[in-house]
């Protein structure tokens, strides 16, 4: 079986590496803080001690982590570059900027080192429940040999070249950011006119205004709970990378650039490590 590194034991590394070991796939892990990896030590996770320990002699490395700076950091790692044999797959699964894909990718294949870039989407639910959505760029060849690999943590869908994988996930996140707060603005509608939110999705579930956003953020609305699954942070780095993408293709797009205010306020105001449906507590503060 392939020899796979995974880089990256957080809230989603830490699920989606758990499957890739139950799936029966030899798997050596590296997180910087060494003791989130060695939560992995039960299902027979080797622990790498460094970045040069981690990609030596693996065919496949897998990184996950928080943003732009974190994958750079890795990626240009002097460790890194110089320790990943040729003909290695590198398989970015955070979500960065288009640009960031696309430069590694170059970097990477001057090496003769093969990239695809995979984001997903689906938080720590799906990463837990192996039905992870996963959006990749790259070349069709790399991605069919990988498909086995991909099928351990959810559906894997080939987008396109390098970088539009990234594009994909940032257009999963302005249908998840739009529409967290339509859902917030539903639930506050409920709330204040006297309807029971808790049967208005009742009542929707079905209907064209269904959907798993309205199911699931729409409960830890109700419900005032807004331990994170997926942080308010990472919600405001992909809408200011969505920003930057619209940019540089000569786009407004004015109800996402709203959307990114809004969880900026939202971030500034201290809820930058909640759940990001709790967009909510901005909807509701200018009550009249």
């Amino acid at each position: 079986m392939k020899k796979i590194s995974f880089i990256g034991i957080g809230l989603m590394g830490l699920p989606m590496a758990k499957n890739i070991l139950k799936a029966g796939f030899p798997l050596k892990v590296y997180n910087r803080t060494l003791t989130k990896a060695e939560a992995l030590k039960k299902y027979n996770a080797e622990i790498a001690n460094s970045i040069k320990d981690a990609v030596r002699d693996s065919e496949v490395i897998i990184t996950m982590l928080s943003d732009d700076r974190a994958i750079n950091a890795v990626m240009k790692n002097d460790e890194f570059l110089a320790n990943i044999r040729s003909n290695a797959t590198v398989i970015d699964m955070s979500s960065v900027k288009p640009e960031t894909a696309k430069n590694h990718g170059n970097n990477l294949k001057s090496k003769n080192i093969n990239y695809l870039d995979a984001p997903v989407s689906g938080g720590t639910t799906g990463a837990e429940e192996a039905t992870l959505a996963i959006m990749v760029g790259g070349e069709q060849k790399v991605f069919d040999n990988h498909l086995d690999l991909f099928k351990t943590m959810g559906n894997a869908t080939l987008v396109g070249p390098i970088g539009t994988g990234q594009v994909a996930k940032l257009a999963n996140q302005i249908v998840v950011g739009l529409t967290i707060g339509a859902v917030a603005e539903a639930i506050h509608l409920c709330e204040r006119a006297g309807a029971d939110p808790k049967k208005m999705i009742k009542a929707l579930t079905g209907g064209w205004a269904d959907s798993k956003i309205l199911q699931t953020h729409g409960k830890r609305m109700i419900e005032k709970d807004f331990t994170p699954k997926g942080k308010t942070t990472t919600q405001l780095k992909d809408m200011n990378n969505i920003i930057d993408c619209a940019i540089s293709s000569n786009l407004h797009l004015p109800i996402s650039t709203l959307v990114k205010e809004m969880y900026n306020n939202l971030v500034k105001s201290g809820y930058g490590n909640e759940d990001h449906s709790s967009l909510y507590k901005e909807i509701i503060k200018n009550k009249k």
